[in-house]
C-alpha cells in the first residue's frame, strides 16, 4: 500500500528537481526527503531516479508513478474538499500572494468580509511579484495567488487560473500637467512625455512597455517606483504621466486630485486567481475565491461617473 505522505514527497522531488530544492518546499531537511524516497524505492522494489553530479532525474519508472502520484493526490484533495463544510471547521489557514496593486486596494477588503463571515480562520497575506507567487504555490508555501497580467509559459503549465475580472488601467495626470485640461489623448502623443513607471522587469511594467512601444511612444522615464502608492502620489504632485489600475485611484479622481485620461486604445490587464494545478482548491481556498470574485464586481472596479474616461471593460461572467 502506498504511504500518501511518501507519495507527496515523491511529488515534490519530482516536481523540483532536486532533493535539496524539495526539502526546502516541504520544510523538511535533505536527508529526511533522501530517506524518504529510498525506502519508496525499497518498498516498490524499482529504481525512481537517477542520481547523477548534475542532480536527479525520472527513470520511466519514475515518470509513470509521478503520472499516478499527481492524478492520486489530486483524487484525495478533491475528496477532502467535497467532504468538508468551511462553515463548520473549527479554525484553519489560507496562505494568500498577491501583486502589489492587488495586496494594497483590493485583498483588505477581501479579508475583512471573510473573517466576518468565518471568524474562525485566518487568512496570511503577502505581496510579491508574479513568478514569486508561482514559484510559492508551487512549493506549496501559498495556498492561493491573485495577480494581474499573463503568467509565464513554464508558469501557466504548472498553475490553474481563473479570470476574476478585466481591469481598467488609466492614463493618469495631476494639475500640474499640461494635459490636465484635456479629456482624451492617442497613446502616439505620449511619445517623449515624463512618465513615473514601476520597477524594471516587473510584470506591469513590461506590459506597459510593450503596449506604449506599439504605438510608437517612447516615454521618458522621471521615476521609477515598486509600488502603485508611491506612483499615484508622484504623479498628483509633478508634471508627469502615470499609469494605474481603476481601483488604486477610485478616491483621488473623485476628489479631483488626479485625472483619467480617455485613450485611443482601451487599456486593460486581467485580474487572475491562481493555485497549484496538481490539486484542486481546498474548501477554505474556494470559500476565499467566492468573495474575491463577488467583489471584482463592486465599485472599486469602476470610476466614478463625473470623471472624464472611457467605460471600464465588464468582469467576465464565471459561468460562462
Amino acid at each position: 500500500m502506498f504511504d500518501l505522505h511518501k507519495l507527496r514527497v515523491f511529488a515534490q522531488v519530482a516536481q523540483a528537481g532536486s532533493f535539496s530544492r524539495a526539502a526546502e518546499r516541504l520544510f523538511m531537511s535533505q536527508p529526511a526527503v533522501s530517506q524518504h524516497m529510498r525506502e519508496l524505492e525499497e518498498a516498490l522494489g524499482i529504481r525512481l531516479f537517477e542520481r547523477g553530479r548534475r542532480g536527479i532525474a525520472l527513470t520511466a519508472e519514475g515518470r509513470a508513478l509521478h503520472d499516478y502520484a499527481q492524478r492520486i493526490l489530486a483524487l484525495v484533495a478533491e475528496a477532502e474538499s467535497a467532504l468538508l463544510n468551511v462553515a463548520n471547521l473549527a479554525d484553519g489557514r489560507l496562505n494568500v500572494g498577491a501583486t502589489p496593486g492587488v495586496s494594497a486596494y483590493l485583498l483588505p477588503d477581501w479579508i475583512r468580509d471573510f473573517h466576518e463571515r468565518y471568524p474562525q480562520l485566518v487568512v496570511t497575506a503577502q505581496t510579491a511579484t508574479t513568478p514569486e507567487i508561482a514559484e510559492q504555490l508551487i512549493g506549496r508555501q501559498l495556498n492561493l495567488g491573485f495577480v494581474e497580467g499573463d503568467l509565464d509559459a513554464a508558469d501557466a503549465s504548472r498553475l490553474s487560473a481563473e479570470v476574476l475580472c478585466d481591469v481598467p488601467q488609466y492614463v493618469l495626470v495631476g494639475p500640474k500637467h499640461p494635459l490636465w485640461a484635456r479629456e482624451s489623448v492617442a497613446l502616439r502623443e505620449l511619445d517623449g512625455q515624463a512618465f513615473i513607471m514601476r520597477q524594471p522587469g516587473s510584470r506591469s511594467r513590461l506590459w506597459l512597455d510593450r503596449i506604449l512601444e506599439a504605438h510608437r511612444a517612447r516615454p521618458r522615464v522621471a521615476a521609477e517606483f515598486d509600488n502603485p502608492e508611491a506612483i499615484k502620489r508622484s504623479v498628483m504632485g509633478s508634471a508627469a504621466i502615470g499609469v494605474l489600475p481603476a481601483y488604486a485611484v477610485r478616491a483621488e479622481l473623485q476628489a479631483g486630485a488626479l485625472r483619467a485620461l480617455q485613450t485611443d486604445v482601451p487599456l486593460t490587464r486581467a485580474l487572475r486567481a491562481v493555485w497549484e494545478k496538481s490539486a484542486p482548491l481546498s474548501p477554505i481556498a474556494r470559500a476565499f475565491l467566492a468573495f474575491a470574485d463577488a467583489c471584482t464586481r463592486d465599485a472599486h472596479m469602476r470610476l466614478p461617473r463625473a470623471t472624464p474616461t472611457s467605460a471600464p471593460a465588464q468582469p467576465r461572467d464565471r459561468r460562462a
